[in-house]
């Protein structure tokens, strides 16, 4: 395992970093101990979550089950660098989500007793909130660096302009603001590379991409369709918009004889911007299959088809659309 640099920071994190959303919903507590058991074997140390995941509001399912398996002890916690989020309606009342002071003192509070550790590795904002200045915000997030409850602060959701201005407010304290952003990104959504990468590249974020298989689009669609296989309406209806792009992505991953979603990932890893995209498996199978993708080498040519197939906004801001 070759570990990169979160960013401008120290930190060394694994190149594939293991998503949770899973786990509790679709995943029993006992398989995502086994998925965490495994990926810390493969070497994989970077392990992303939030404290709204699990599908029941204000409980943090996820986050507990993160939190027993910690507790098992032989060095998970310390073998772990462990990301959260902040953000999400964690109740009814009206100071239960978003980032005011308030709620992410709380938030961080909570998510640390579900999580039975005393710091948070990465603690990523999971939208960017307009309502609450970013004195307030900085303000906060440096109480919990200063009570050593959280190491590092990162991003998910924002656009390059937010980027900006919270890096910007963050210099003006004297504080080393945001480290990471966490983007949609795959090779059938590539808006980010309009302004959010380079925001990230001048402020030395590094980019942990969501979705890298578009919620399964680019994991063999087509393929699975043909074994018959059920597909989700919703699914089926994004198939049927990018059917002809699907057709020829499946057929050139067939010539190169790999599977599409570990050329996906492949695609994503190339980019010198991404440190880690989020993987997430319902199964021990899909972790290890994941793995592939660390071996795929894109030569460019190979890049070149890839993205004739799945074009791009045409590069940075403004050339893409201006002269």
């Amino acid at each position: 395992m070759e570990y990169k640099r979160l960013g401008r920071t120290g930190l060394r994190v694994s190149p594939l970093c293991l998503g949770t959303m899973n786990f509790g919903p679709y995943t029993s507590e006992a398989d995502s101990f086994a998925i965490m058991d495994r990926a810390l074997e493969l070497g994989i140390n970077f392990f992303d979550t939030a404290n709204v995941y699990g599908r029941k509001k204000g409980e943090g399912v996820t986050e507990n089950i993160i939190g027993r398996w910690f507790a098992q002890g032989g060095g998970r916690r310390e073998k772990t660098v462990i990301a959260t989020k902040v953000y999400g309606g964690m109740g009814d009342w009206p100071n239960e989500s978003r980032l005011s002071a308030l709620h992410i003192r709380r938030a961080c509070d909570e998510s640390l007793r579900r999580m039975q550790t005393d710091h948070i590795d990465l603690y990523q904002m999971h939208h960017v909130d307009r309502d609450t200045p970013w004195e307030e915000i900085w303000q906060a997030m440096e109480v919990l660096v200063q009570q050593g409850k959280v190491l590092y602060v990162g991003s998910s959701n924002f656009a390059g302009w937010h980027i900006a201005l919270a890096n910007e407010a963050a210099k003006a304290r004297h504080f080393m603001g945001l480290v990471s952003e966490q983007s949609l990104y795959n090779l059938a959504a590539r808006m980010v590379e309009l302004d959010v990468l380079p925001a990230c590249e001048y402020y030395g974020l590094g980019v942990i991409p969501w979705s890298p298989l578009a919620g399964g689009l680019l994991g063999g669609a087509l393929e699975k369709a043909a074994q018959g296989r059920r597909t989700e309406p919703h699914m089926e209806e994004r198939i049927q918009k990018v059917r002809p792009q699907l057709e020829r992505y499946e057929a050139f991953c067939r010539e190169m004889g790999e599977k599409p979603a570990d050329v996906a990932l492949a695609w994503l890893l190339a980019n010198p911007a991404v440190t880690a995209p989020i993987i997430g498996p319902r199964t021990l199978e899909q972790l290890d299959g994941s793995m592939r993708a660390l071996d795929i080498k894109l030569t460019p040519e190979q890049m070149q088809t890839l993205d004739d197939i799945w074009p791009g906004p045409g590069g940075r801001a403004p050339e893409a659309y201006a002269w």
